[in-house]
């Protein structure tokens, strides 16, 4: 009886206590959701599929966005929380220059190359702010303890916040719609909207630019070795500086990129502020699918995204919350809780060991 009283750990205890009653509610929340009668408000299997894919178009930009936080990781061990901030400067940017566009009649007129003229023109603006970033406050930081990048990064947050409202104000702007994004198209009898498709599939085309550039480059196959040891690969003669430098350029382009997609989605409610609430989802999508590895903040970013569409709908309807569609936040940060509690890793990270962690 000593023995079992001995290895008893009320931390391990309550952990454990927790996980079963977060499974108990989930699955009796969603046997309610599910057997609810027709003339209570079940959802219908339209209903659902529209959540499942207004789910993944938000998770595709979470993806994007999640890709700079978890580069930057996987090379400096460090978490960049000024990356929302990076997305913010690219988006905040080209409205002006998608305005002016849509002023002249090329935005609608020639959409095939205005758009792509607007998100490389983003993923620039966004480059060159995290490159800045990283040459002013990261590198000379680079040998400190890892707090003190962390607190940087956390004041570099806020320095760009409030450049970018002394540079362009603290009001809202809107993108301009783009008429061959307006409308949908029949799949499979399901209504799909064209704006949608076009995040999805834009998301997917620069992830898998991303992925094939880190697996089948040669500058790719330095990132992987800078991160697997440092001193190591500066003896085979690669520069851990460019290298580093290059990295934070990638992820900056990426959230550049994610910034007008994300505009031309939702054109309203971009201003100096915009650049939080997605980082911080997209932070908990890089950890839910496994900081520092690429595929992984990927995959939690379309997992995040997904859940936060359905899962108020369908657990915290059958509990009976009232207005589970508000509760959107509380969904992604608890996932994020969660994560910790039962795959501290993520879904495909690996467990660091103790000299990498």
């Amino acid at each position: 009886m000593s023995r079992y009283l001995d290895d008893f750990s009320l931390v391990d205890f309550t952990i454990n206590a927790l996980r079963v009653v977060i499974i108990v509610l989930v699955f009796w929340g969603a046997f309610n959701t599910l057997t609810l009668p027709a003339d209570a408000g079940r959802i219908t299997g339209e209903q659902w599929f529209d959540l499942f894919v207004a789910g993944l178009t938000q998770g595709s930009i979470y993806a994007l966005i999640a890709l700079g936080y978890t580069l930057v990781y996987g090379i400096l061990l460090m978490i960049n929380f000024a990356h929302g901030e990076i997305f913010m400067a690219g988006a905040f940017t080209t409205v002006f220059l998608a305005t002016w566009m849509d002023k002249i009649g090329f935005l609608n007129g020639y959409p095939f190359v205005a758009i792509p003229l607007l998100i490389i023109f983003s993923g620039f603006i966004s480059m060159i702010i995290a490159v800045l970033l990283e040459r002013i406050a990261y590198r000379p930081l680079r040998g400190a303890p890892r707090l003190v990048p962390l607190i940087t990064a956390i004041g570099a947050s806020f320095f760009l916040q409030y450049t970018f409202r002394g540079l362009y104000g603290s009001g809202f702007k809107s993108y301009p719609t783009v008429d061959i994004l307006k409308g949908s198209v029949a799949i499979s009898g399901f209504s799909i909207p064209i704006a949608r498709i076009f995040v999805f599939v834009s998301a997917l085309v620069l992830m898998g630019g991303l992925y094939w550039l880190v697996e089948r480059t040669k500058i790719g196959k330095a990132m992987r070795a800078v991160s697997e040891d440092k001193e190591v690969a500066r003896l085979m003669g690669i520069d851990i500086n460019f290298v580093i430098m290059f990295t934070f350029a990638l992820g900056g382009l990426l959230a550049g990129a994610a910034g007008v997609i994300n505009g031309l989605y939702r054109p309203q409610g971009v201003n100096f502020f915009m650049g939080f609430r997605p980082g911080i989802k997209a932070f908990t999508a890089a950890v839910l699918g496994g900081i520092g590895s690429v595929p992984g903040a990927m995959l939690g970013g379309l997992f995040l995204g997904v859940i936060e569409a359905i899962g108020p709908n369908l657990v915290m309807t059958g509990l009976g919350i009232p207005g589970p569609n508000q509760l959107q936040d509380v969904i992604a940060f608890t996932m994020l809780v969660l994560v910790l509690i039962f795959r501290p890793q993520g879904i495909i990270g690996e467990r660091l060991t103790e000299k990498k962690a």
